[in-house]
């Protein structure tokens, strides 16, 4: 008998049936279709019976989808009688406080580039990995080797949980395992930090701009994220937990952890209000308090 692969056993335990898609995924999905130019503007989608087919759900969860990426603006004519529209002009959908909350591999990446036609790039941010900000600085770094944008400096400032703490999460269900789980969490963030560091100090060599990259670590597992970009936007976002399982060492562990780059991302901007203007202005004094007091130096090694 043929074992299917999603059913296949790994170390005598059955894997989980893949997790139905929500209206989330198939909205992230179509985002990224219409963002990379796969779909183009002014082009007809598929209709809703075909992306139920495609993403296996319901139109109901389909048309969840379509209404999200119209409320962004990177859809028209969205109804139940025919295919929606690709916006003419995407690229001037709804993004900084007038945007609806997005998951945060989708807000950041265009708010990070905005931020570096700045002659004076400053970036502060204080997350769990720094997966998002790296994935996100790719962008402005292809423009600038493009020649399409030229900061004079780029300042960026990293707070990550220390090394030497017991991370509230990820956190295995198991205490067992706590030692491989940390151990795997902390590869990751000072991968990424690598990646992060080496990928803007390098700019030095290539383009003659001053960049500074610094990292401190705290002495606690932030519950949120957050994203300060020129001293004019704040973005941040809650990492919100969940129970699932993950393969660690060829074994499938469960955990409890936050998909960050998933995380929904509230934004902020400075004079758009009274609100905005305080949060932003609190998130600096917030940040810099943590760095000049209780962080401390942090080294990207094993």
């Amino acid at each position: 008998m043929v074992v299917e692969p999603e059913h296949a056993s790994v170390n005598g335990r059955k894997r989980p049936h893949p997790p139905q898609k929500t209206h989330r995924d198939v909205a992230d999905v179509l985002r990224a279709r219409i963002r990379s130019g796969v779909l183009q503007p002014g082009q007809r989608m598929p209709t809703q019976a075909q992306l139920a087919d495609e993403f296996g759900v319901e139109r109901a969860a389909v048309r969840q989808a379509l209404r999200i990426l119209q409320a962004e603006r990177l859809l028209t004519n969205v109804s139940k009688g025919s295919p929606a529209t690709v916006a003419p002009d995407p690229d001037r959908a709804l993004a900084g406080p007038g945007a609806p909350p997005q998951p945060t591999t989708v807000a950041l990446a265009p708010r990070i580039a905005a931020a570096f036609a700045a002659p004076h790039v400053e970036i502060d941010a204080l997350c769990l990995t720094s997966i998002s900000l790296t994935l996100s600085i790719g962008e402005p770094l292809r423009r600038i080797h493009a020649g399409q944008l030229k900061p004079a400096k780029v300042d960026v400032r990293v707070l990550l949980p220390s090394r030497d703490i017991d991370l509230a999460f990820p956190a295995p269900v198991d205490p067992a395992d706590a030692d491989r789980l940390h151990q795997r969490w902390l590869a990751m963030r000072n991968a990424q930090g690598q990646v992060l560091q080496h990928n803007l100090l390098a700019l030095r060599a290539s383009h003659g701009i001053d960049v500074h990259v610094s990292f401190r670590a705290l002495p606690f597992t932030p519950p949120v994220k957050l994203y300060l970009l020129n001293g004019a936007e704040a973005l941040f976002a809650y990492y919100t937990l969940r129970r699932r399982e993950e393969e660690i060492d060829h074994e499938q562990l469960q955990l409890y952890d936050a998909e960050g780059t998933r995380s929904m991302l509230f934004a902020f901007e400075q004079g758009a209000g009274l609100r905005d203007t305080t949060f932003v202005e609190q998130s600096h004094l917030w940040f810099n308090a943590l760095w000049e007091t209780i962080s401390s130096e942090l080294v990207l090694t094993s």
